[in-house]
């Protein structure tokens, strides 16, 4: 299932409206369509092929069965992502970023496990032993590491990518995720380097409206991910099923002739083409 994207529906989320010219980056200069009174107006043609170029790598990603983390801690976009990555199940950040997430991830992940810990203190009574002072001590410690880490518990191993809302403020994740090759989606405004992300959606990434845009038909293309890797787990038992009998019967065959030399030819992975947009 492919969502088409309405650049009449980005025009109305105020997706087109950037920076002031004065604070743009030169490199945004292949998406901006023009400049209207002090500000540059983005090319929504130019970032609807952008959109669907990147929602075709995100459902592969997703299909794959790998985790995508969404990164957003400015304050108009911490309720959306948390809502829409909730939705397609994907782990998120939106408080303020861990250092060393990526890079120091064993940390990260003794710091989730100290969560779990606590939580099984609880159930086993081993809690009302602890004194009043140590266990509001506790409480405290698994409040902090729950409103930090709470959102990524279910993230057993990195992910495969990082979608990130605002380049500027996302900096530090955007490093850690290049020096271990994770490829980076983002949302970029006209006062960013395209250039430190692999797949460029260019936004508006300050206004609610836009932000709830984007992520809602990232997020979709997500979920279609997800949808078409139960399809898939559901087919395969059938297929191997099918290949296995195909053996059975050629190989008595094969053993009275001679020795057969089986070879794997590999299907050539067929890339979806965005296709281009005239302006």
């Amino acid at each position: 299932m492919s969502n088409k994207v309405e650049v009449k529906e980005l025009l109305e989320a105020g997706v087109h409206f950037g920076h002031m010219t004065r604070k743009w980056d030169p490199n945004m200069a292949p998406y901006i369509y023009m400049e209207r009174n002090g500000i540059h107006i983005i090319n929504l043609y130019k970032t609807a092929a952008k959109i669907e170029e990147a929602n075709e790598a995100l459902k592969k990603i997703a299909a794959s069965g790998r985790k995508i983390l969404f990164v957003a801690t400015k304050k108009q976009a911490k309720d959306i992502v948390a809502d829409k990555a909730a939705a397609c199940n994907m782990p998120y950040i939106t408080e303020r970023w861990p250092g060393g997430m990526l890079t120091n991830f064993v940390t990260i992940r003794k710091a989730v496990k100290k969560m779990a810990t606590i939580d099984k203190m609880k159930k086993d009574g081993t809690f009302m032993t602890l004194s009043k002072k140590e266990r509001l001590q506790v409480d405290r410690l698994r409040a902090k590491l729950e409103k930090n880490l709470g959102s990524i518990a279910d993230m057993s191993r990195l992910p495969a990518a990082l979608f990130v809302v605002d380049i500027k403020a996302e900096h530090i994740a955007i490093k850690e995720a290049q020096k271990l090759n994770i490829p980076v989606f983002a949302m970029v405004d006209t006062n960013s380097d395209p250039r430190e992300v692999d797949y460029v959606i260019p936004a508006n990434d300050d206004a609610s409206k836009s932000i709830d845009k984007i992520l809602s038909i990232v997020t979709a293309a997500v979920i279609d991910g997800l949808a078409n890797r139960g399809t898939e787990a559901d087919i395969q038992p059938e297929a191997n099923t099918e290949e296995e009998a195909e053996e059975v019967v050629v190989a008595p065959v094969a053993e009275e002739v001679e020795p057969a030399v089986e070879v794997e030819t590999a299907e050539p992975t067929a890339e979806v083409e965005t296709p281009e947009t005239e302006e």
